[in-house]
């Protein structure tokens, strides 16, 4: 069975949505044997409803197998980034008549208990003042990589094992919907670097929180491997030139967005000279990487988006 079009999942009435109901959102691209076998393993046991959005390189066999064990499966024919994936899968859930989606990539291993906990927390704070927009677990590094922080948001009281964030990673993130559909979608035109980051800090403009939820946690598998500098104390994902280019770009172009708060440009104009200049020495100082950070930092300036320059 082909892969839905996405324009086809978004265009039927929504029925009225289920605030208790939650969708399971999973973003795929090229993944291995293991990942495959793994998702469909997944798809089987999950008694939640399952959207899978293709981003390039899922079989049509394992999308058909997929399909078969109740899954949706969306794809847009292209790698239209991670925004965009994110995007189709909210509006499929909303379709479906979730009031919540909790949103995964392929390497996230995330147990059915795990999702119940943080139903859970996105209940509790549900008459917190601001309402919460999204629930996420604690941050683990996997193996050889590096977990992504979260800084915690100044002015807001924590609650038990619950913290306020300015923002944490979707992968693992559970998003309340009606919030979602206030807030906006998540950008697509940066493609594939700081969706998060600038979605979170949109929904606390919005009047909605972002929340870490201690007790759970989830192991990321950015990049592939650590960068490190005892002498500039940083540690930063190893990840190819397009991806770092991206993230260049698309945190210089949230300089000039206002509900990017002052003290997060502060710390970035301080911080990303140092990250550039030790990406570029894990290099070997190559002119060609050089110029390729230098351009996604003028791109970034210029607000030239989409798919970053150098993408497969």
């Amino acid at each position: 069975m082909p892969r839905q079009p996405l324009a086809e999942t978004i265009l039927p009435p929504s029925p009225a949505p289920d605030s208790r109901s939650v969708a399971i959102g999973i973003t795929v691209f090229r993944p291995d044997a293991a990942q495959v076998a793994a998702l469909r393993a997944r798809v089987a046991a999950e008694t939640r409803r399952t959207i899978v959005f293709d981003n390039g390189g899922l079989p049509a066999d394992a999308a058909a197998d997929l399909t078969a064990r109740g899954a949706l499966v969306l794809s847009a024919g292209r790698n239209i980034g991670i925004g965009g994936a994110l995007d189709a899968i909210a509006q499929a859930a909303i379709a479906a008549g979730a009031g919540q989606v909790l949103l995964l990539d392929q390497d996230a291993a995330f147990a059915p208990e795990q999702v119940s906990a943080l139903e859970a927390a996105l209940a509790h704070l549900g008459q917190a003042s601001p309402p919460p927009a999204i629930v996420g677990p604690r941050p683990e590094a996997a193996p050889d990589r590096k977990a992504p922080a979260y800084p915690r948001r100044p002015g807001i009281p924590e609650d038990g094992a619950l913290v306020p964030v300015e923002f944490l990673a979707t992968s693992g993130s559970l998003v309340d919907l009606a919030a979602y559909a206030r807030i906006g979608p998540f950008r697509s035109d940066f493609f594939i670097d700081g969706v998060d980051l600038e979605w979170c800090f949109r929904a606390w403009a919005r009047g909605y929180g972002c929340w870490m939820e201690t007790g759970t946690a989830l192991p990321h598998r950015v990049g592939a491997g650590v960068i490190r500098s005892k002498l500039l104390g940083i540690e930063m994902p190893r990840q190819p030139p397009f991806r770092m280019a991206a993230y260049l770009r698309n945190s210089v172009y949230a300089w000039r967005l206002p509900h990017v708060p002052r003290r997060w440009r502060l710390r970035q104009a301080a911080y990303l000279p140092l990250q550039a200049l030790l990406y570029w020495a894990d290099a070997g100082f190559r002119p060609g990487v050089l110029a390729q950070l230098a351009g996604a930092v003028w791109d970034g300036l210029r607000g030239r988006l989409g798919p970053p320059r150098g993408l497969p």
